[in-house]
């Protein structure tokens, strides 16, 4: 996926959310990403199995590969029309 198609995709889908729930034995995470203004934002919040580890990461613009990711993964989800 070239840069230019990945740009096409960030300004065709502004205001896309998507929360991703990770549950393991010791860990529950919720990662949201974010479309806004033709970048992808990344924030994470959840908490551990310690009493006191609940954490939350503020919103951050994704790199690069971040990115990439993201697009490949869930372009199904996507509105890529004249792509």
């Amino acid at each position: 996926m070239t840069a230019a198609v990945r740009q096409q995709l960030l300004d065709q889908n502004e205001g896309f959310k998507k929360t991703i729930p990770t549950r393991q034995k010791n860990l529950t995470m919720d990662t949201t990403y974010r479309i806004a203004s033709g970048q992808l934002y990344i924030s994470t919040s959840g908490k551990t199995s310690w009493a006191d580890s609940r954490f939350s990461e503020p919103e951050a613009p994704a790199t690069p590969e971040q990115t990439h990711r993201f697009l490949y993964a869930y372009q199904h989800l996507l509105n890529t029309d004249g792509l």
